[in-house]
Order: structure tokens, then C-alpha cells, then sequence
């Protein structure tokens, strides 16, 4: 059996994938509100046991995904980035993966193994959350998120990169766009947050006890359950990794700036929308219509009955448009 058959073997029932996916919904609305007990001004875990904890979580997390081929600790002016490289298929420009905020790369894992059926994979934990990325300088601007994810990719081998976020992931890449297209091949957007649209109002009331540590588990959960169009929340390895790094890490950064139709207008990267049709983190037919006429070189694809958890619903869907797209692009 090759490792890519072991690895297929491993993905979990369709009811935790979904999960998995919800999970990463709880940061966009709530995930930055966690520093606002900041006592510095940097991210850093609230106590070693609490440090310890979620990297226990992460570990076992990690045993979901596949093998990594390298393990890399890239140096940036605002920190260390963790990286690891995925082997894969045969195309020119690497598959670079955010995952969303308050997470880590681990919450990605269903999502990996059919990605690298297109080529190799970089999975990234962003810089300034939970996570095995360390932060040594305060983030205070897009400027600066973008700045250390460029300073990431120049310290990698290939030139160019297709960069995949999902949720803050997506707004990440997309605003490394605006500040350095020079690094992307393409850009694919898993339900963007802050991107089409902006939070719904509704939706940020709801996140507010997931913003507290001390809140019970059981509110957070009732908001993962709600922006995952009402799936049952269950334990399961990430889900623990998730509550433990919100739990455990003050982030302190600004949260992400709305990206404007007008500067969505300047860029040139061809880029891959997919966006979910039960989305509660923008309204979906606003953020359609955004990307359709904002983009100036875009596929928008919409699942209609995905919720914001659409990675986790809709993974081979998901790998076998990536395919598609990254093929077209590197055969213009």
C-alpha cells in the first residue's frame, strides 16, 4: 500500500469532517477578540500548562495528516513560521495551504491528500495564533501580516506559489496579493472571511462567548454548531486542539480590515472563489455578486447547500476544481 492509499484510509467519517471544518469558523468572528485582555504585545500562551495542553491536542491532531516530507522553522522579521512540505503530483508551482485563525494546519487534513494529487503542498501555521509558528514581533497592520507570510515564501525553494486559505485563511492570502503579488501563481478562496463581504452582525454577537476563556465549552460550541448550518459538535482530536489553543493563546494582532470591491479591482492574480451558499460569515449572495464583478481574472464557484464548513463537506469537490484551475493556469 503507498503512502497515499495509507493516508486516503485515515480520512474520518463525512460527520467529522464537517466538524473539523466548523471549528475553524469560530476565529474569524471571535478569534481576534481573544487578546483583548492583552497584557503584551505579542501572542503568546496564557501559562506553560496551558502551552503544553494544546500541544499535546496538536500532536495527536497531527496524526490525521499525511507524512511530511520536510519539517521547516522559517525566520521572518516578526517570527518563526512553521512550514511543512507534503509531496505530490507534477505541477510547476507548489500548493501553499492557510488554514483559518485560531487553529493550525492540522485542521486541514482531510484536505491535503486529494490537494496533492495537483502537486506538492506547503501547509503554514499563521504567525501570531495557536500553533507551532512563534511570534517575536508585534503584528500591527495588513502591511505586517502580509509582509511575514512574503518573507515565508522567499525563504522557500520555488518562486511562485498557488496560495489556498480557507475562512481568515483566504483573507490572508488575498491581502498577500495586495501587497505582494509577485510571490503567487494564483489564488484560491475557501469562503473568504472580510474578503466579499463583511461579518454579519448576528454572526458577531454569536461568536462573543467563544471570544473568553473562561466562557464554558459548551457556548463555544453552540456557535461552532451554528456556523457549520447546525452539525453536531462531538470530541474528536481536532476539536480538542481548537478549544484548548483558544483557550491557552492571547492573540494580539488587529483583526483583519475589510477588502474593499475597489481594492479586490487591482489585482491581476487569477483567482478561484468558492464560496458556500449557507455561509453565516457573509451574506452569500452579497459576496457572490462581490467576486463576480470585483475580481478582473476569477472563477466564482458557489456550493449552495455548503455552510462555512464547506472544506470539510465538500473536500474532493474542492481538490478536483484546484486541479482544474491550477492546470489552466499553468498552461497560459
Amino acid at each position: 500500500m503507498t503512502e497515499r492509499e495509507t493516508t486516503r484510509r485515515r480520512r474520518l467519517p463525512r460527520r467529522r469532517q464537517i466538524l473539523l471544518a466548523a471549528l475553524v469558523a469560530v476565529g474569524p468572528a471571535a478569534g481576534y477578540l481573544l487578546g483583548a485582555d492583552r497584557v503584551a504585545p505579542i501572542g503568546q500562551w496564557r501559562s506553560s500548562e496551558g502551552r503544553t495542553a494544546y500541544l499535546e491536542a496538536y500532536e495527536l491532531a497531527f496524526t490525521q495528516m499525511p507524512t511530511p516530507a520536510e519539517v521547516l522553522d522559517v525566520r521572518t522579521d516578526f517570527g518563526i513560521v512553521r512550514v511543512y512540505r507534503f509531496e505530490g503530483g507534477d505541477a510547476a508551482h507548489p500548493i501553499v495551504v492557510l488554514p483559518g485563525t485560531a487553529s493550525g494546519s492540522p485542521v486541514m487534513a482531510d484536505n491535503i491528500p486529494s490537494l496533492l494529487e495537483s502537486g506538492d503542498v506547503y501547509a503554514l501555521d499563521l504567525l501570531g495564533e495557536p500553533g507551532r509558528s512563534i511570534q517575536e514581533r508585534p503584528i500591527a497592520s495588513d502591511a505586517d501580516k502580509a509582509a511575514w507570510l512574503h518573507q515565508t515564501l522567499v525563504a522557500l525553494p520555488e518562486q511562485l506559489f498557488h496560495v489556498l486559505g480557507l475562512s481568515i485563511g483566504g483573507w490572508t492570502a488575498a491581502n498577500l496579493a495586495l501587497h505582494h503579488p509577485e510571490d503567487l501563481a494564483s489564488l484560491v478562496l475557501l469562503d473568504p472571511v472580510q474578503t466579499f463581504d463583511d461579518l454579519p452582525a448576528d454572526t458577531v454577537l454569536r461568536s462573543l462567548p467563544a471570544a473568553f476563556p473562561w466562557m464554558p465549552s459548551s457556548w463555544r460550541d453552540a456557535f461552532t454548531s451554528y456556523t457549520a448550518g447546525g452539525a453536531p459538535v462531538e470530541d474528536v482530536p481536532v476539536a480538542r486542539m481548537i478549544e484548548s489553543g483558544m483557550k491557552n493563546y492571547r492573540m494580539v494582532q488587529p483583526s483583519p480590515s475589510r477588502i474593499t470591491p475597489e481594492q479586490l479591482g487591482t489585482l491581476e492574480v487569477p483567482t478561484l472563489a468558492i464560496l458556500a451558499g449557507r455561509s453565516v460569515m457573509h451574506d452569500p449572495a452579497t459576496a457572490e455578486e462581490t467576486a463576480r464583478s470585483a475580481l478582473r481574472d476569477a472563477r466564482v464557484e458557489v456550493f449552495p447547500d455548503a455552510s462555512h464548513a464547506l472544506n470539510g463537506e465538500h473536500p474532493q469537490e474542492i481538490a478536483d476544481l484546484v486541479d482544474e484551475f491550477v492546470a489552466e493556469i499553468e498552461a497560459r
